[in-house]
């Protein structure tokens, strides 16, 4: 009752602006009302200097992320960028396009365990004409991956199953890229004993973490034999370990 109240609300008030109700304007009002993600409504989410596709089955670009880009230029600035970046849980493609628009002549290899996340990425690589240098593949993490990359990005679950979520997040996006166990630490623990081998001389890997986990993720790069920082988000809140 309450979503058909909002709906007539909304349709009322474009009457009375004297402007037609557009054609399904209501069902988009419907699903806003049920907590779903304006981008997945639109069909869209804007991130660095791309236009990312995303809808149900994809974790949404989130301005936070872009703290890893901005980390990444700030290491390789003065030179020509990254030739070889690898994105592990790549989603809609977002971190990996977002660093291929930034060095044009950069290659890169997006890794993601859902299939319907890979749709999305490689659609996005042809809409923004970078499929000729954007190659996505089926994984789990860097199980069997080979070769060495300049720069690592990812970004993993890191929400502890316990932890409580926007109803927009917590019953659209999909859970398998927002949890990893209790303490929110499960997936960094498998992908950063893989760091050491795919990291190229002189490369570094930009993991995304929550505010509350630099020490912790920090502490198991440097078990992997790797030195680390941290980058802050805009908000002064740590937001990215990276390991080097």
């Amino acid at each position: 009752m309450a979503h058909a109240l909002g709906v007539s609300r909304q349709a009322m008030l474009l009457s009375r602006l004297g402007d037609p109700v557009p054609e399904g304007f209501a069902a988009l009002v419907e699903r806003r009302l049920a907590h779903e993600p304006v981008a997945y409504i639109t069909g869209s989410r804007g991130f660095w200097t791309i236009e990312l596709g995303v809808g149900p089955g994809v974790l949404v670009p989130r301005a936070d992320s872009e703290t890893l880009i901005e980390a990444a230029m700030a290491h390789f600035a003065g030179t020509d960028g990254p030739q070889r970046v690898l994105d592990l849980g790549t989603g809609p493609g977002t971190l990996l396009l977002a660093a291929l628009a930034q060095w044009p002549e950069t290659q890169g290899l997006g890794i993601d365990s859902s299939p319907e996340a890979l749709d999305y990425a490689r659609a996005n690589a042809t809409m923004l004409d970078m499929a000729d240098r954007a190659r996505f593949s089926r994984g789990d993490w860097a199980t069997g991956l080979d070769g060495q990359f300049d720069l690592i990005l990812c970004n993993p679950p890191y929400i502890g199953t316990q932890e409580e979520l926007a109803a927009e997040v917590r019953d659209h996006e999909p859970a398998a890229a927002l949890f990893a166990g209790p303490d929110g630490l499960d997936d960094y623990r498998r992908i950063v004993p893989d760091l050491p081998r795919l990291l190229a001389p002189g490369g570094i890997a930009v993991l995304e973490i929550g505010w509350t986990q630099s020490a912790a993720v920090s502490a198991l790069v440097r078990e992997a034999g790797l030195a680390t920082a941290i980058r802050r988000d805009l908000g002064g809140r740590d937001r990215a370990v990276i390991a080097s």
